[in-house]
């Protein structure tokens, strides 16, 4: 399996290890930023979910722009120096992620039915929903893809 090298100039990263999907909080030097990562777990002593907030000092490389607010994919690295052993490999687009999501969470809930009766679905979620007609065909996408 080969991995995946980020090359530059003078800098060679390999990616191996953990990817994670993060926001920008600050960036304070160009090659270095703070990236966020919330990840949600179930406290059972409580019956309730805590959110968990960790940062991580993540490499920007030079051919990537990045502001603060940015959703970006990290991936693990060898170590930078005493704090960065991560690197941006790119932006991520977060309206897109928020759709796919929606749009599967919808898939799952619709049964599977033959063609003559998705279009009567389609016209009940057109008329009684009032979802938007793209919304309507990524859910026929993926349920199409689950069949």
């Amino acid at each position: 399996m080969k991995k995946d090298t980020i090359n530059k100039d003078k800098e060679n990263f390999s990616i191996r290890g953990k990817l994670i999907e993060a926001k920008i909080i600050r960036m304070k030097s160009k090659k270095t930023a703070h990236v966020e990562v919330k990840t949600i777990k179930f406290v059972p002593k409580y019956e309730r979910y805590r959110v968990k907030k960790s940062t991580f000092a993540v490499h920007v490389p030079e051919e990537i722009t990045v502001v603060v607010g940015d959703v970006v994919l990290c991936g693990e690295t060898r170590k930078i120096s005493k704090t960065k052993s991560m690197i941006i490999i790119k932006k991520v687009d977060p309206t897109n992620i928020k759709k796919e999501k929606q749009t599967e969470k919808l898939a799952e809930t619709i049964p599977k039915v033959g063609d003559e009766e998705w279009n009567k679905l389609v016209q009940m979620l057109l008329d009684v929903f009032r979802l938007d007609q793209d919304v309507i065909v990524q859910i026929i996408v993926v349920q199409k893809l689950l069949k």
